[in-house]
């Protein structure tokens, strides 16, 4: 592998007891007060899963996936650093096991190991090892933080262990912190139990990994007594015991409740980093903002059967951010199941009220028809509409079945022989020599004049990130834009639509990117904070 070497220091996470404790908001959070004070920082996440990327795991397993600006497809807790940091993330920034496996086995296979017989320690463990020092050298952070997905314990998680351990042995203890997230429940009673996060320690020191940090996951504050007992039975002074508790509010209070902890003042002191001032008045600010709403407003979030809120995580994100930070009002977002407008006799039950509707990206026909009935329901009652990816591309079919009377007018996701495939992938559209290979990350689009959009980006070309395959067929745009749904962007150089709006209509946008992606909860995106502006002024 070569002599390590890194200028970068390490903070290590870990996490046992079970999973979605919340250590990708924890490490965010973490890597947000160290840009508070004015390190440089850069992030990380190793999942256990032998997936090469997140791409083809279903959302209900593992929330949405996210899209990095060089396309690669990655877990939802890129989004978390992505909102939480300033850090410009890429395909370097996740590895999976099966990432791993793949480049050793493509080593094996070029004759790169001399003959060697290839194993887990060291080949496995070296390149994870590799993977973690290379984004240290890239980007030259003072601090990486590095997120071990998955819980001490699992069989998975073996390998990144084994490799965190040697990290921590060949870079020294004054260059790594280990802190490790575990669960201290609540029982029947109120009582607080420490015994998970005992055991859970215990399976990490078997890894030969001694915890630096406790940050015990709870609905409450420890005490100092608690504390005591957890430091003694884990080995780690009470001093470096902290929690993690539930936030009243949001996410967005951690970096807040962390600072005031001094769990980042305790890691700076380990890594024998210098104490700085840590700015912290824009975690303030947005508090301040949150707690203190004008009104409250209520979106309607069109998905798939029973959805969880992590399938479209950075959609919901994206708009409690303008609704905050740009407008100083609350966000209620209601949703409502696609499925459920199907099969409904009346749909007016289910979308009455709202004050806006958000389509975001799906895919697959499960709750198409629904889908649809919402699109058209925004349209014919002047509600404010939002259409990201398939959002958009339903105004499209809408349109066409609604008021040009095509009946058939589909998608070939859907029905792939239709006379009026509205949408479909470029290769089976006329005239055009594109392949039908996924769009990925992030491209240019080029902005039409004396459009809503432009009066949103104000400029003529942006970049955005995509993730689509289906595209529009232009040939259709003129009778489109006839029947009210005019065409204001065209990506470049391939002019494939973009953005689609309703032009006798308070706000109906539907763009094929993924403005979400980019959104940060002290820099909303334009477009979701035009969105909620809309949705107040149409309120009025």
């Amino acid at each position: 592998m070569g002599k390590l070497h890194s200028m970068s220091k390490y903070v290590l996470v870990t996490s046992g007891v079970c999973s979605s404790l919340g250590k990708g908001v924890a490490s965010s959070s973490l890597g947000s007060l160290f840009e508070c004070s004015g390190y440089k920082v850069a992030m990380m996440k190793c999942d256990p899963y032998v997936n090469v990327d997140a791409g083809n795991i279903s959302p209900y397993q593992h929330g949405e996936v996210f899209v990095t600006e060089d396309g690669a497809e990655t877990d939802l807790d890129l989004g978390n650093f992505s909102r939480f940091t300033s850090v410009n993330l890429t395909s370097a920034n996740c590895i999976t096991i099966g990432k791993v496996y793949d480049s050793v086995i493509k080593n094996e296979r070029a004759g790169r190991y001399n003959g060697r017989t290839v194993q887990v320690i060291p080949h496995i463990t070296d390149e994870i090892k590799r993977r973690i020092l290379n984004i240290g050298a890239q980007t030259n952070a003072d601090i990486v933080l590095v997120e071990v997905g998955g819980t001490v314990g699992d069989i998975e998680t073996i390998p990144f262990l084994e490799a965190v351990r040697q990290l921590i042995r060949e870079l020294g203890k004054q260059n790594t912190v280990c802190i490790h997230l575990a669960l201290v429940p609540v029982i029947i009673g109120g009582e607080l139990k420490t015994k998970p996060t005992q055991h859970s320690v215990k399976q990490l020191q078997e890894a030969g990994i001694q915890p630096d940090i406790l940050l015990c996951r709870c609905e409450q504050q420890l005490d100092e007594g608690l504390k005591k007992k957890v430091g003694l039975f884990c080995n780690v002074p009470p001093t470096s015991v902290f929690t993690s508790c539930d936030v009243e509010n949001s996410v967005y209070e951690l970096p807040v409740l962390f600072h005031e902890q001094g769990i980042d003042t305790k890691i700076l002191e380990k890594l024998g980093l210098p104490q700085k001032k840590c700015d912290i008045s824009p975690w303030l600010t947005f508090m301040d903002k949150l707690k203190n709403p004008s009104q409250t407003i209520t979106i309607g979030m069109v998905g798939k059967k029973d959805y969880l809120d992590n399938c479209y995580k950075s959609v919901r994100e994206s708009l409690f951010h303008a609704a905050v930070t740009s407008h100083g009002v609350a966000v209620k977002i209601k949703k409502i199941d696609a499925e459920t407008l199907e099969n409904a006799d009346s749909i007016e039950k289910y979308l009455t009220g709202l004050d806006g509707i958000v389509v975001p990206g799906n895919y697959g026909q499960r709750g198409f028809l629904g889908l649809l009935a919402s699109v058209k329901y925004a349209r014919e009652h002047n509600i404010p509409y939002l259409g990201i990816d398939l959002g958009m591309q339903l105004m499209a079919i809408e349109t066409a079945r609604s008021i040009l009377g095509w009946e058939d007018a589909d998608s070939t996701e859907f029905m792939q022989n239709c006379k009026h495939a509205v949408i479909s992938l470029p290769e089976e559209q006329a005239g055009t020599t594109a392949t039908g290979i996924m769009k990925l990350g992030a491209s240019f689009v080029e902005i039409e004049k004396n459009t809503k959009l432009f009066d949103i980006y104000k400029k003529k070309q942006i970049s955005e990130r995509h993730r689509s395959k289906y595209t529009f067929d232009r040939r259709y745009t003129d009778r489109m834009a006839e029947n009210g749904l005019i065409t204001s962007a065209v990506s470049i150089p391939d002019r494939q639509t973009e953005a689609f709006e309703w032009k006798n209509h308070p706000w109906g946008i539907g763009v094929q990117f993924h403005p979400e992606f980019i959104s940060r909860p002290t820099n909303p995106h334009p477009l979701f904070i035009a969105f909620i502006g809309a949705v107040l002024q149409n309120k009025k």
